[in-house]
């Protein structure tokens, strides 16, 4: 699960140009204005990332001039997003440990998450996405998620992997699987019933997946992006719902497949694979955080004139590293929800 509270230690503090009373906190990858004097470095604070959805506490009481925004489970809280604050970007929000009554460790990295309740925010979904639960997600599939590269500062050292990167699509994630001689369909967080007004029947129908998957007769889950018109407004422009692959779950061996053989089953599904931007070795391209939110500043390979949600980068090979991403900046700070 996503450490959306935890607690960090500060690495670095500089001085923003102009500023009296605010300077900047560097925290892993992350980088966060705070209050004057409030930290040094070495301190330990409780850090909390963007998409963060707070509990309307005592704690958090400085946030309510910006009001509260509902969630998809019907909760209520103060949304954490990318600002800009005398053009310095903020990414998140760093309070004094004291602001807190703690009774686990303090130790850097520990998951504050649930004990403080935050969530994470996810926008109520319109009616042709909600759907009709057949259940929890079942266990075999793997939900889809990436961890964000700022959280993973290890990765600069000694990483020669080549990885697949490619396109984050803004849209609405689904999952269509067959498993022991069983097909089903879910959102992100549920499994849904099979006869359904939804895109995700829509585009099951579509793609006619049920009969390929039973025809193909493997254990998978095919993960990919719905997007076109009527989700999240649809940046790419398109007309109609399509169906972009970015993962195939493989449900026997609890693994996802690597990009060749991933490639291969799209291919005799014939879908359409998320666009792949290039095979590249991040880390010998780019020495730090910085340059590599450069480099997936870049424009939609579906839409030209859209800025890029960010890049999903997967090692090629080996298994020695994890995937992550890394989302583009410029496409944060243009969120209006």
């Amino acid at each position: 699960m996503r450490k959306l509270a935890s607690l960090r230690c500060i690495n670095e503090i500089l001085p923003i140009e102009g500023a009296d009373n605010i300077e900047l906190a560097k925290i892993d990858g992350w980088q966060c204005v705070v209050r004057k004097n409030d930290f040094k470095v070495g301190d330990i604070g409780v850090y909390f990332e963007i998409d963060s959805l707070l509990p309307t506490i005592e704690q958090f009481e400085f946030l309510k001039s910006k009001g509260t925004k509902s969630n998809a489970d019907g909760s209520v809280g103060y949304r954490i997003r990318t600002i800009k604050l005398r053009k310095t970007l903020s990414q998140g929000l760093l309070i004094k440990l004291d602001a807190f009554t703690l009774t686990c460790a303090i130790l850097a990295g520990t998951d504050l998450t649930e004990i403080i309740g935050v969530k994470l925010y996810e926008p109520p979904m319109p009616a042709n996405l909600r759907g009709q639960m057949a259940g929890l997600r079942p266990i075999f599939i793997k939900k889809t998620d990436q961890e964000r590269l700022q959280n993973l500062p290890e990765l600069f050292t000694d990483n020669a992997e080549e990885y697949e990167a490619t396109e984050k699509l803004d849209g609405t994630s689904c999952t269509y699987f067959f498993n022991e001689g069983k097909f089903g369909l879910c959102s992100r967080n549920y499994e849904l019933k099979e006869e359904d007004v939804t895109v995700y029947c829509e585009i099951a129908k579509q793609i006619n997946i049920k009969e390929k998957l039973t025809n193909l007769n493997k254990n998978i889950g095919v993960q990919g992006e719905i997007v076109g018109e009527g989700i999240n407004k649809n940046p790419y422009k398109l007309k109609g719902h399509h169906f972009y692959v970015f993962d195939i779950w493989d449900i026997d061996n609890r693994k996802y497949l690597e990009a060749p053989e991933r490639i291969e089953i799209v291919k005799q599904l014939q879908l359409e694979h998320a666009p792949i931007i290039e095979h590249v070795n991040i880390f010998e391209k780019c020495k730090d955080i910085n340059s590599v939110l450069l480099y997936v500043n870049k424009k939609s390979l579906l839409e030209p004139s859209t800025t890029i949600e960010g890049v999903v980068f997967k090692p090629l090979k080996s298994t020695l590293h994890m995937s992550f991403k890394v989302i583009n900046n410029e496409y944060l700070l243009k969120e209006k929800d």
